[in-house]
């Protein structure tokens, strides 16, 4: 459908006649009635009857009115989905529960005129990839490569250094422990089966076992988080490692707990990835708001892999 003759048409039923709408449009009264002509002959109908004063929606008129709108709309919103500046920044997050989507709403709740459009893409290099070609604005990401081996026109900001906590079921050894230290963890069953090699949570875990001669177990089928939230709960041996952000529900008679890993504390350190020539102005807003509150936590005795320091 000729969305000029379907803005014409809209511009002539407001403007209640032919004359007003070209005046409007800044075309000829001629190709206003040109280009309703063509309408009605797609459409097989009459859309307006002329009158002394102008012209009068006939009842199909009526009845497209609304539609015609619509029509427009999705028009406009399809233009500001791409157009820099008017359409939703593109953010991608590791997961959706977990601290970096936690972030983003923040700062949505602080620019609550910003439209965003989330995407949750697999890994680091993806991600990257994604942000390289302009698929996406920005990634929510941690680096296992120093900011000076990053590719050409591509810059990263550290905004969150995320403390790792351990979670455990009611019968867990440390379930009653106002915190463990990471030596203490040696030797107790830790299952992550969530866990892919070859990214970048991967070789963080990967080296935060080493570290400290933990067993981190990612054998065993991965079904989700409600699953393995379930096994936590009823075991006295396996715990799990979770993020002091990461968002998670469970039934009251899970009775699972969070216990503060210290002694070092574990941190996860999440990067926001961008192009340094992305127009885009709420990307900049983004980047000023993580640096304005980022989240601290008060324990100066941290580790990070030495990828990260």
């Amino acid at each position: 459908m000729d969305l000029h003759a379907v803005r014409t048409f809209v511009a002539v039923a407001d403007a209640g006649q032919f004359q007003g709408a070209a005046s409007a449009l800044a075309v000829t009264q001629q190709a206003v009635s040109k280009r309703v002509a063509v309408l009605e002959k797609d459409l097989g109908v009459r859309l307006f009857t002329r009158t002394a004063r102008g012209a009068r929606l006939t009842i199909d008129g009526q009845a497209f009115l609304p539609h015609a709108r619509d029509l427009l709309r999705a028009e406009q919103r399809a233009a500001d989905s791409v157009r820099p500046g008017r359409r939703a920044l593109r953010v991608d997050v590791i997961g959706r529960r977990l601290a970096p989507a936690g972030l983003l709403s923040g700062f949505r709740r602080a620019h609550p005129g910003t439209e965003l459009d989330v995407v949750t893409l697999f890994d680091a290099d993806t991600a990257l990839a994604a942000v390289r070609s302009g698929t996406i604005d920005a990634a929510f990401r941690a680096l296992t490569l120093p900011a000076r081996q990053l590719p050409d026109g591509i810059e990263a900001a550290r905004v969150y250094d995320e403390p790792v906590q351990l979670l455990t079921g009611p019968d867990h050894a440390f379930a009653a422990a106002r915190a463990v230290t990471p030596a203490e963890l040696a030797g107790h069953r830790i299952w992550m089966p969530g866990i892919v090699a070859g990214t970048e949570w991967a070789t963080y875990y990967e080296d935060l076992a080493a570290a400290f001669g933990l067993t981190i177990e990612v054998t065993g089928p991965d079904f989700g988080t409600e699953p393995l939230l379930d096994t936590i709960a009823g075991s006295s041996v396996i715990a799990t490692f979770v993020g002091e952000r990461t968002r998670l529900v469970w039934p009251a008679d899970h009775d699972l707990r969070r216990v503060p890993v210290h002694g070092p504390t574990p941190v996860y350190p999440h990067s926001l990835i961008w192009r340094g020539d992305n127009p885009h102005p709420a990307l900049t807003a983004l980047r000023d708001h993580l640096a304005t509150t980022r989240p601290e936590h008060h324990d100066a005795d941290t580790w990070t892999p030495r990828w990260a320091r």
